[in-house]
């Protein structure tokens, strides 16, 4: 009789046991994911710091530089009177808003703020070739671009160059970049031409 009560007692001491080791071992796992999460924790932080303030002026610059070339395009499509001006704005609009994007994630993983607009300079030529239309218009957006698409090569080649993290994502750009300049040259030795020949007339 007294044998029984005492097996009773030792099984339930052996479980409330047993119940305790097994709540021991699901809180260490449970705890794991947070130990291991950390490295990545460190990861985001060694990635904002490698954002100097020169990588910082540069991407911020990318950014207001696609803004102003997405509003130059659409402005090409509305006001321009060829069809090699429209299908350029086109291409300046599709290509330039696809980079901001890119910098955009870049900016985002570097921790750095994205700009809201183009910059004063860019929006003041916006606003001058917005009172500009038909061949006045094409004329005067394609020596801008010419202008603009040069200084973007030159600023892109050198950081290309450079050994910082965004090396890369600038030598990416430089051939798109150039395929623009060529375009824009190509519209505006056109219009030369066909102005020539008006004035021949």
């Amino acid at each position: 009789m007294s044998r029984t009560p005492m097996l009773a007692v030792g099984l339930a001491a052996a479980l409330a046991f047993g119940a305790t080791a097994a709540q021991a071992q699901s809180g260490n796992s449970m705890s794991q994911p947070s130990s291991t999460a950390q490295p990545s924790m460190n990861k985001n932080s060694d990635m904002n710091k490698k954002a100097s303030k020169a990588d910082q002026h540069f991407l911020t610059e990318a950014m207001q530089g696609d803004m102003a070339e997405v509003e130059m395009g659409k402005l090409a499509q509305q006001n321009g009177q060829s069809e090699d001006v429209k299908q350029f704005g086109q291409m300046l609009q599709t290509d330039h808003g696809q980079h901001l994007e890119q910098a955009q994630q870049m900016a985002q993983q570097m921790g750095v703020t994205p700009p809201t607009a183009p910059s004063a300079k860019q929006k003041a030529m916006h606003d001058k070739l917005a009172k500009e239309q038909g061949a006045k218009f094409d004329k005067a957006f394609a020596k801008a671009m010419v202008k603009d698409h040069k200084e973007d090569i030159a600023k892109y080649q050198k950081e290309a160059k450079s050994k910082g993290p965004l090396a890369q994502f600038a030598e990416q750009t430089v051939p798109v970049l150039q395929k623009h300049l060529q375009t824009a040259q190509s519209i505006e030795s056109k219009g030369a031409m066909t102005g020539a020949k008006s004035g021949a007339k």
